[in-house]
């Protein structure tokens, strides 16, 4: 053999080499973790229950669900490589990007609308044989709020704005952890609790509280949860980050048939080690206040309501200047998985 001969034989096999090496690098599955505040209530705990439904989990990308007790660590774990995908909502996400500077997130699918026509709404509750009978009645109480500028706070401020009414001058407005918040209602700790799902749907809450008004009343439909990635993470696994979302939507639909309540009741019940009761009732179901909130089938968002949800953040003070919500959404993997549906 020549010298030329054995070097073109030598850069063949190298070249060989380099191709298996990059396919083995390319069938190297993406990592996917997406978080979850509540079990149930997000779609990270549900998702991947559901047999047969997910072709391509562990194919070309794997999954985990990783919980967090709130929206507000969120930007951190994104930021340190600790997430690729989190569930924010329509207030955490505004402040990632204005005061935290993370200008490279990108909205890429819904989780859940509150207060769509038919669908639940979270409620602010009073006792039964509370003497509280309007937003009025409300001046010198004690009002209870998961924490400053969440997404049952800022409703309560802007419904107490629509009549006039602020914290501190005409209310208190005081923190609480939620689980706690009906127990605090009965003791007359508080003369007024926000609650979203699934508490209200708990048969004490229902036979002891009445709903004084409810989040849309407040605010109209609201984008309240959405999946967030950066961007540098959705340009370097599009494929795979299509494929995953093909898998979500076939799953999410799955579970808003309601061909399949009994089944999915069953997992919740599992999932949380609770009764089936406690879920069957509402769970994915369209039955205004005693129903479930909204899912979009497509993973769409309602933009126009996030962009009003946003615009009230800044009158109220919560944030100091607007943004343009559509700068910061990517629906072009949702999009072309809901074409793959079809």
């Amino acid at each position: 053999m020549t010298g030329n001969a054995a070097q073109v034989k030598i850069a063949v096999v190298a070249a060989a080499m380099l191709a298996a090496s990059v396919v083995a690098v390319r069938a190297e599955p993406v990592r996917i973790r997406l978080s979850f505040i509540v079990p149930v209530a997000n779609w990270a705990t549900m998702l991947f229950k559901t047999p047969g439904l997910a072709r391509y989990l562990d194919k070309s990308y794997t999954f985990e669900a990783v919980h967090y007790n709130n929206t507000t660590s969120l930007p951190i774990a994104l930021a340190a490589n600790e997430l690729e995908i989190a569930n924010f909502g329509f207030s955490s996400l505004p402040i990632a990007i204005l005061n935290a500077g993370m200008t490279d997130l990108r909205i890429i699918a819904d989780e859940l609308h509150d207060g769509v026509p038919g669908y639940y709404s979270n409620q602010y509750l009073v006792l039964k044989d509370s003497p509280i009978k309007t937003v009025e009645d409300l001046k010198g109480k004690v009002l209870a709020a998961a924490g400053y500028g969440t997404g049952t706070d800022i409703p309560l401020r802007a419904m107490l704005a629509k009549h006039n009414m602020q914290d501190k001058r005409d209310v208190t407005i005081i923190e609480a952890q939620i689980p706690a918040m009906p127990a605090m209602l009965k003791d007359r700790k508080v003369d007024l609790i926000a609650l979203p799902l699934p508490f209200t749907a708990n048969p004490e809450v229902r036979a002891t509280t009445r709903t004084i008004f409810t989040q849309a009343d407040a605010m109209g439909v609201t984008q309240l949860a959405m999946w967030v990635a950066r961007q540098s993470f959705i340009d370097k696994n599009r494929a795979a980050l299509t494929d995953f979302m093909e898998d979500v939507l076939r799953q999410e639909r799955w579970y808003l048939d309601p061909a399949n309540h009994a089944a999915a009741v069953k997992i919740a019940a599992e999932l949380t080690k609770s009764p089936p009761d406690r879920w069957d009732s509402w769970l994915f179901k369209k039955d205004g206040q005693n129903g479930d909130y909204y899912h979009n089938p497509d993973g769409k968002l309602d933009l126009d309501a996030l962009q009003i949800a946003i615009e009230t953040q800044v009158k109220l003070g919560f944030l100091k200047q607007t943004l343009d919500i559509r700068k910061f959404t990517d629906l072009s993997l949702v999009e072309e998985a809901a074409k793959r549906l079809k």
